[in-house]
């Protein structure tokens, strides 16, 4: 069983009481008709639009502020799927997982954008951090199609989130340094959990075979 990463850690600690916050709002959400699926499109849609409209140009304070308010709406779809008639359902979660990649690429290419359109030679280095983190969620899915259960790892999503946004808040709040710093953190850490899940693959597989 992988170990705990700190992303569920915090959503271990975290969810009743945001729940138990959230659930009003979700209950009139619902009343006037907001389907779990429409929140997702309107969550991700926004978070894309701040992270290429505030990225890019470097005004990475106000971004940070508007793609994390906006990240949030993925509390508020999940709750709305748990207290509707309708309930979660697989088209639901594929349609989660497919919009989370497209937001996540948009918040690390608004920092690629930036750092091409300045000749900056950590540019390299967030693409790897993109590529790695795309690699770190096709591993899973991939692992999950063989029936092979793949979680866990030094990066998940919330991990790779954190390590943006507090970076991105930082530049934004005048510590310039800190984006090299945070970009190759985040790249190291997305590589090695790659690696990691990786190597939980072959580690079923070998023990299935055995």
């Amino acid at each position: 069983m992988p170990k705990p990463t700190m992303g569920m850690m915090l959503q271990g600690s975290l969810r009743a009481p945001v729940t138990r916050l959230i659930t009003p709002l979700c209950r009139g959400l619902i009343r006037i008709g907001i389907s779990a699926n429409a929140m997702s499109l309107i969550g991700a849609g926004a978070t894309i639009a701040a992270a290429l409209i505030f990225f890019p140009s470097g005004h990475f304070f106000a971004g940070t502020i508007w793609v994390l308010v906006f990240v949030l709406f993925d509390l508020l779809d999940g709750t709305i799927a748990r207290l509707s008639n309708k309930g979660s359902n697989a088209f639901g979660a594929l349609l989660d997982s497919t919009l989370d990649r497209l937001s996540d690429s948009a918040v690390i290419g608004g920092i690629l954008w930036y750092e091409i359109s300045k000749h900056d030679r950590l540019a390299p280095v967030v693409l790897i951090s993109l590529v790695a983190g795309f690699m770190v969620s096709y591993i899973k899915a991939r692992a999950e199609s063989l029936n092979i259960k793949c979680d866990g790892g030094l990066a998940e999503r919330t991990e790779r989130l954190i390590i943006v946004l507090l970076t991105t808040a930082l530049v934004g709040y005048g510590v310039d340094w800190a984006m090299a710093v945070g970009i190759w953190v985040l790249a190291v850490a997305s590589v090695f959990t790659a690696l990691q899940r990786i190597f939980i693959v072959s580690k079923s597989l070998k023990m299935a075979s055995n």
